[in-house]
């Protein structure tokens, strides 16, 4: 069962989110790759993220580009957490990303990373936190890390 989705809203997003999946393998969590867009294909991330929580999905990690419209469109159907990574997909280099995912409303948060590689890590350890609340075994991996970190 997979925890956490990983979704981006292209394909040719892969090389930076799959840096999100390698620390997911790291830290023992099971997840799933999904590619759909917020705007290309919206009634596939709506019906995505509504039978989210039905799968198992316990957080969501949604990368996009230029408007970065996907993190914000799967937190408007789930009260899952939802964590963006803004990706530099246009001429603003990820800034245009980055401002969108973090101006989110009142009440439909999302969390937002770093742009690229670094925010596609950190989305991951983040979602490790988050679930290494409740899941014992994701705790003690993600502890382990951080241990591994302070020792240089």
């Amino acid at each position: 069962m997979a925890l956490v989705s990983v979704v981006m809203g292209s394909a040719s997003d892969e090389a930076v989110v799959g840096q999100s999946a390698a620390v997911l393998e790291q830290m023992g969590i099971d997840y799933e790759v999904k590619v759909m867009s917020a705007h290309r294909t919206p009634e596939q991330v709506r019906q995505y993220a509504k039978e989210a929580r039905d799968r198992g999905t316990e957080v969501f990690i949604a990368a996009a580009g230029g408007s970065a419209g996907l993190p914000g469109v799967i937190a408007s159907w789930t009260t899952l957490p939802v964590i963006g990574v803004p990706l530099a997909s246009s001429d603003l280099n990820g800034l245009d990303a980055l401002m969108a995912i973090a101006q989110m409303p009142p009440g439909i948060p999302v969390a937002c990373v770093a742009v690229g590689s670094w925010g596609a890590r950190n989305a991951a350890f983040l979602a490790a936190q988050i679930l290494g609340l409740k899941y014992d075994t994701i705790r003690q991996a993600y502890d382990q890390y951080r241990d591994k970190l302070q020792q240089g």
